[in-house]
Protein backbone atom coordinates (compact mmCIF):
# COMPACT_ATOMS: atom_id res chain seq x y z
CA UNK A 1 0.00 0.00 0.00
CA UNK A 2 2.76 2.44 1.05
CA UNK A 3 6.37 2.15 -0.08
CA UNK A 4 8.84 4.76 1.17
CA UNK A 5 12.36 4.19 -0.19
CA UNK A 6 15.40 6.20 0.92
CA UNK A 7 13.35 9.37 1.32
CA UNK A 8 15.24 12.52 2.17
CA UNK A 9 13.50 15.81 2.86
CA UNK A 10 15.54 18.99 3.17
CA UNK A 11 14.05 22.40 3.94
CA UNK A 12 16.03 25.52 3.16
CA UNK A 13 15.69 28.56 5.41
CA UNK A 14 17.88 31.23 3.89
CA UNK A 15 21.37 29.77 3.81
CA UNK A 16 20.52 27.09 6.34
CA UNK A 17 19.48 23.55 5.40
CA UNK A 18 17.27 21.55 7.75
CA UNK A 19 17.28 17.82 7.07
CA UNK A 20 13.85 16.71 8.27
CA UNK A 21 14.08 13.13 6.96
CA UNK A 22 17.36 11.33 6.47
CA UNK A 23 16.97 8.46 3.99
CA UNK A 24 13.87 6.86 5.53
CA UNK A 25 12.56 3.56 4.15
CA UNK A 26 9.23 2.08 5.21
CA UNK A 27 6.62 -0.33 3.84
CA UNK A 28 3.02 -0.38 5.10
CA UNK A 29 0.72 -3.15 3.83
CA UNK A 30 -2.91 -2.56 2.96
CA UNK A 31 -5.19 -2.63 5.98
CA UNK A 32 -2.49 -1.88 8.56
CA UNK A 33 -2.97 0.77 11.25
CA UNK A 34 0.42 2.42 11.71
CA UNK A 35 1.18 4.84 14.53
CA UNK A 36 4.16 7.20 14.28
CA UNK A 37 5.66 8.75 17.40
CA UNK A 38 8.55 11.12 17.97
CA UNK A 39 9.49 14.30 19.75
CA UNK A 40 9.20 17.73 18.18
CA UNK A 41 11.61 17.93 15.24
CA UNK A 42 11.77 14.16 14.78
CA UNK A 43 10.34 14.28 11.26
CA UNK A 44 6.92 12.79 11.94
CA UNK A 45 4.97 15.80 10.65
CA UNK A 46 7.15 15.88 7.54
CA UNK A 47 6.41 12.21 6.97
CA UNK A 48 2.69 12.83 7.30
CA UNK A 49 2.87 15.76 4.86
CA UNK A 50 4.64 13.57 2.31
CA UNK A 51 2.16 10.73 2.69
CA UNK A 52 -0.66 13.27 2.42
CA UNK A 53 0.66 14.56 -0.92
CA UNK A 54 1.08 17.98 0.67
CA UNK A 55 4.80 17.98 -0.11
CA UNK A 56 7.30 15.95 -2.16
CA UNK A 57 10.64 14.38 -1.14
CA UNK A 58 13.93 16.05 -1.91
CA UNK A 59 15.14 12.62 -3.01
CA UNK A 60 13.99 9.02 -2.80
CA UNK A 61 10.67 7.53 -3.89
CA UNK A 62 7.22 7.40 -2.35
CA UNK A 63 4.50 5.10 -3.68
CA UNK A 64 0.94 4.95 -2.41
CA UNK A 65 -1.67 2.61 -3.80
CA UNK A 66 0.73 1.69 -6.62
CA UNK A 67 1.33 5.29 -7.70
CA UNK A 68 4.70 7.02 -7.40
CA UNK A 69 3.37 10.28 -6.03
CA UNK A 70 6.87 11.59 -5.33
CA UNK A 71 7.06 12.44 -9.04
CA UNK A 72 3.60 13.97 -9.41
CA UNK A 73 3.23 17.63 -10.43
CA UNK A 74 1.03 19.85 -8.23
CA UNK A 75 -2.20 19.27 -10.15
CA UNK A 76 -1.85 15.48 -9.91
CA UNK A 77 -1.02 15.73 -6.22
CA UNK A 78 -4.20 17.73 -5.65
CA UNK A 79 -6.31 15.19 -7.51
CA UNK A 80 -4.68 12.30 -5.64
CA UNK A 81 -5.39 13.96 -2.29
CA UNK A 82 -9.01 14.50 -3.25
CA UNK A 83 -9.67 11.05 -4.68
CA UNK A 84 -7.56 8.67 -2.59
CA UNK A 85 -6.81 10.22 0.81
CA UNK A 86 -8.80 11.01 3.94
CA UNK A 87 -7.59 13.41 6.64
CA UNK A 88 -8.38 13.77 10.34
CA UNK A 89 -6.91 16.74 12.20
CA UNK A 90 -6.38 17.63 15.86
CA UNK A 91 -8.57 20.74 15.69
CA UNK A 92 -11.40 19.19 13.62
CA UNK A 93 -11.34 21.88 10.87
CA UNK A 94 -15.11 22.11 10.68
CA UNK A 95 -16.74 25.19 9.17
CA UNK A 96 -18.71 26.91 11.97
CA UNK A 97 -21.57 28.11 9.77
CA UNK A 98 -22.37 24.65 8.38
CA UNK A 99 -24.28 21.83 10.00
CA UNK A 100 -22.63 18.51 10.82
CA UNK A 101 -23.95 16.81 7.70
CA UNK A 102 -22.97 19.79 5.54
CA UNK A 103 -19.43 19.63 6.94
CA UNK A 104 -19.28 15.92 6.11
CA UNK A 105 -20.38 16.32 2.49
CA UNK A 106 -18.62 19.61 1.65
CA UNK A 107 -15.38 18.16 0.18
CA UNK A 108 -17.33 15.83 -2.10
CA UNK A 109 -19.71 18.62 -3.11
CA UNK A 110 -16.68 20.62 -4.21
CA UNK A 111 -15.60 17.61 -6.28
CA UNK A 112 -18.84 17.78 -8.24
CA UNK A 113 -20.99 15.13 -6.56
CA UNK A 114 -24.62 15.93 -5.79
CA UNK A 115 -26.10 16.71 -2.38
CA UNK A 116 -28.90 14.22 -3.06
CA UNK A 117 -26.34 11.44 -3.50
CA UNK A 118 -24.16 12.41 -0.55
CA UNK A 119 -26.56 13.26 2.28
CA UNK A 120 -27.93 9.72 2.85
CA UNK A 121 -24.38 8.35 3.05
CA UNK A 122 -23.31 11.13 5.39
CA UNK A 123 -26.28 10.59 7.67
CA UNK A 124 -25.58 6.85 7.75
CA UNK A 125 -21.99 7.53 8.84
CA UNK A 126 -23.09 9.99 11.51
CA UNK A 127 -25.58 7.45 12.84
CA UNK A 128 -22.88 4.77 12.85
CA UNK A 129 -20.74 7.09 14.97
CA UNK A 130 -23.48 7.73 17.50
CA UNK A 131 -24.67 11.05 16.09
CA UNK A 132 -28.17 10.13 14.97
CA UNK A 133 -30.31 13.25 15.04
CA UNK A 134 -27.28 15.56 15.29
CA UNK A 135 -26.75 16.12 11.58
CA UNK A 136 -28.46 19.52 11.61
CA UNK A 137 -26.36 20.83 14.52
CA UNK A 138 -23.56 23.31 13.92
CA UNK A 139 -20.11 22.74 15.49
CA UNK A 140 -20.80 25.17 18.36
CA UNK A 141 -23.72 22.93 19.34
CA UNK A 142 -21.53 19.82 19.53
CA UNK A 143 -18.99 18.57 22.07
CA UNK A 144 -15.33 18.10 21.15
CA UNK A 145 -15.83 14.36 20.80
CA UNK A 146 -18.87 14.87 18.59
CA UNK A 147 -16.97 17.31 16.38
CA UNK A 148 -14.16 14.81 15.93
CA UNK A 149 -16.69 12.11 14.99
CA UNK A 150 -18.05 14.48 12.34
CA UNK A 151 -14.48 14.94 11.09
CA UNK A 152 -13.98 11.17 10.91
CA UNK A 153 -17.22 10.79 8.94
CA UNK A 154 -16.02 13.50 6.55
CA UNK A 155 -12.72 11.68 6.03
CA UNK A 156 -14.46 8.37 5.30
CA UNK A 157 -17.26 9.61 3.04
CA UNK A 158 -15.12 9.51 -0.12
CA UNK A 159 -13.99 5.92 0.66
CA UNK A 160 -10.28 6.77 0.60
CA UNK A 161 -7.48 4.26 0.11
CA UNK A 162 -5.46 5.79 2.93
CA UNK A 163 -6.57 7.60 6.09
CA UNK A 164 -4.10 10.04 7.67
CA UNK A 165 -4.65 11.23 11.24
CA UNK A 166 -2.67 14.07 12.80
CA UNK A 167 -2.96 13.96 16.61
CA UNK A 168 -6.69 13.06 16.38
CA UNK A 169 -7.07 12.90 20.18
CA UNK A 170 -4.82 15.86 21.01
CA UNK A 171 -7.74 18.19 21.69
CA UNK A 172 -9.87 15.67 23.61
CA UNK A 173 -9.94 14.32 27.15
CA UNK A 174 -8.63 10.79 27.62
CA UNK A 175 -12.03 9.07 27.78
CA UNK A 176 -13.43 10.87 24.72
CA UNK A 177 -10.16 10.34 22.85
CA UNK A 178 -10.24 6.61 23.51
CA UNK A 179 -13.81 6.41 22.20
CA UNK A 180 -12.93 8.31 19.02
CA UNK A 181 -9.94 6.01 18.42
CA UNK A 182 -12.16 2.97 18.91
CA UNK A 183 -14.55 4.29 16.28
CA UNK A 184 -11.69 4.95 13.85
CA UNK A 185 -10.32 1.46 14.48
CA UNK A 186 -13.68 -0.23 13.91
CA UNK A 187 -14.57 1.84 10.85
CA UNK A 188 -11.24 1.20 9.17
CA UNK A 189 -11.35 -2.52 9.90
CA UNK A 190 -14.73 -2.74 8.22
CA UNK A 191 -13.27 -1.09 5.10
CA UNK A 192 -9.82 -2.77 5.21
CA UNK A 193 -8.47 0.77 5.17
CA UNK A 194 -4.80 1.66 5.69
CA UNK A 195 -4.25 4.20 8.46
CA UNK A 196 -1.21 6.28 9.40
CA UNK A 197 -1.58 8.25 12.63
CA UNK A 198 0.90 10.69 14.14
CA UNK A 199 0.54 10.98 17.90
CA UNK A 200 2.39 12.01 21.08
CA UNK A 201 0.16 9.75 23.18
CA UNK A 202 1.46 6.21 23.89
CA UNK A 203 -2.07 5.08 24.78
CA UNK A 204 -3.36 6.27 21.41
CA UNK A 205 -0.51 4.49 19.63
CA UNK A 206 -1.56 1.20 21.23
CA UNK A 207 -4.78 1.24 19.19
CA UNK A 208 -2.81 0.52 16.02
CA UNK A 209 -1.13 -2.63 14.74
CA UNK A 210 2.37 -1.19 14.52
CA UNK A 211 4.43 1.61 16.04
CA UNK A 212 7.28 3.41 14.27
CA UNK A 213 9.43 5.83 16.27
CA UNK A 214 11.30 8.69 14.62
CA UNK A 215 14.19 10.77 15.96
CA UNK A 216 16.24 13.35 14.09
CA UNK A 217 14.78 12.28 10.76
CA UNK A 218 15.57 8.58 11.23
CA UNK A 219 13.53 5.53 12.13
CA UNK A 220 14.81 4.40 15.53
CA UNK A 221 12.11 1.88 16.37
CA UNK A 222 9.62 -0.33 14.53
CA UNK A 223 7.53 -2.76 16.51
CA UNK A 224 4.30 -4.70 16.37
CA UNK A 225 1.72 -3.42 18.84
CA UNK A 226 -0.99 -6.00 18.34
CA UNK A 227 -1.93 -8.72 15.88
CA UNK A 228 -3.42 -7.11 12.77
CA UNK A 229 -7.13 -7.81 12.29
Amino acid sequence: MIEVANVVKVYRRGKTEVRALNGVSLTVPKGQFLSIMGSSGSGKSTMLNLLGALDVPTSGTLRIDGKEISRFPDDQLSQFRRDRLGFIFQFFNLLPTLSAVENVILPELLSGRSREELEPKANALLEQFGLKGRGSHRPDELSGGEMQRVAVARALLAEPALLLADEPTGNLDSKTGAEVLRLIREATRERNLTVVMVTHDPKAAEVGDRLVRLADGNIVGDESVRAAA
